[in-house]
């Protein structure tokens, strides 16, 4: 477990959001080669790794995703601060007062702030009050720019991916918080698991094909490179808690139905079984405005049974946390279902 909150922090370290994932893709090739895999792209940039099983007629297909939240620059202003265009399903008060960085497409990275306008209450009767939104929300850069022509300058413009500074702690209770733990908590799992594999030279029932995906959070990350032999589709991903949600920090959390409609009711019961068996906490929830990677290959026309689980995640899509028991139990169901019999 260890290892897994290490391996956790060190990818929530690496700035990804959708659109500007290549470090993290090289990044993961290189730790999948190190292991004895053969990684490969595809043309969108997801890495895919194929561990061959002893049934090769029949194949399982296991996503997480390794971009994130973010923005880009939406334009330039005349004070040289910047206006910002979310990547991504969040809110601007979720991002409010976070560090961030500017990646240049010169390979600059400047430092920021993102901030309401009218954050100042000794200049602003509302600065309590205001909307946050793209009119109000500003990237206050840590440069001497007070112009357009300036912030030019240094080489920001149009179109240059923002990142949110993640604030990684683990804690000595067990928590990790950070910002994207949704999905790195998942792509953690997936590579611990493949490490484990190829150490004790285990053989999977099923050839399975392993995807990180790098374009989930804008919907369509998990919906190619599917085998036609693929029988199971699982997608490895946060679950949501809140107001009527069964799901927590401490178990792993089985999504029935999201925004897309009922999971598989036989890969569901799969997974519940499998819970029950090897006595691994779970929940079962509804996560009403959610999409996954095994939801896109639905509406793309993939003809398998497609599941969800995940660690459960605190606040998610802003300074999310998650504990180590949750993301245990996501482990050990992920590794009793990839040598589990078909559902």
């Amino acid at each position: 477990m260890e290892n897994l909150l290490e391996r956790t922090k060190a990818l929530t370290q690496i700035a990804s959001p959708t659109g500007f994932t290549k470090t993290i893709i090289e990044y993961l090739t290189d730790e999948l080669t190190q292991m004895g895999y053969t990684p490969t792209q595809n043309r969108k940039g997801s890495l895919i790794v194929t561990v061959p099983g002893k049934n090769e007629q029949q194949h399982r297909f296991v996503t997480a995703h390794i971009d994130t939240l973010g923005a880009m620059v939406r334009a330039i202003k005349p004070d040289g601060r910047l206006k910002i265009d979310l990547i991504g399903g969040f809110t601007y008060n979720a991002i409010e007062g976070e560090y961030c960085t500017i990646h240049t497409q010169n390979g600059r990275k400047i430092s920021g702030t993102i901030l309401l306008h009218q954050t100042s209450v000794h200049v602003y009767k509302d600065a309590g009050t205001a909307e946050r939104n793209q009119t109000n929300m500003e990237i206050r850069l840590d440069e001497k720019t007070t112009n357009a022509e300036e912030t030019k300058a240094l080489g920001i413009e149009v179109g240059d991916f923002i990142s949110f500074d993640p604030r990684t702690e683990i804690t000595t209770s067990g928590y990790i918080k950070s910002r994207h733990l949704d999905d790195k908590v998942s792509a953690a799992i997936l590579l611990a698991f493949l490490e484990k594999i190829k150490k004790e030279q285990s053989e999977l029932p099923y050839t399975t094909c392993f995807l990180f995906s790098n374009n989930e959070e804008i919907g369509y990350g998990g919906n190619s490179n599917i085998d036609e032999r693929v029988v199971e589709y699982l997608a490895v991903d946060m679950g949501a808690m809140g107001d009527d949600q069964q799901t927590d920090e401490y178990s792993v959390s089985i999504c029935v139905k999201d925004g897309s409609g009922p999971y598989h009711l036989d890969l569901r019961n799969h997974f519940v079984s499998l819970c029950q068996i090897h006595e691994i906490p779970y929940q079962l929830d509804i996560y009403p405005y959610y999409g996954s990677d095994a939801s896109a290959a639905m509406r793309a026309g993939a003809d398998v049974k497609h599941g969800l689980i995940g660690a459960g995640i605190e606040a998610s899509h802003a300074y999310e946390r998650t504990h180590r028991d949750s993301i245990e139990a996501t482990y050990r169901l992920v590794e009793q279902y990839l040598f589990s019999p078909l559902a």
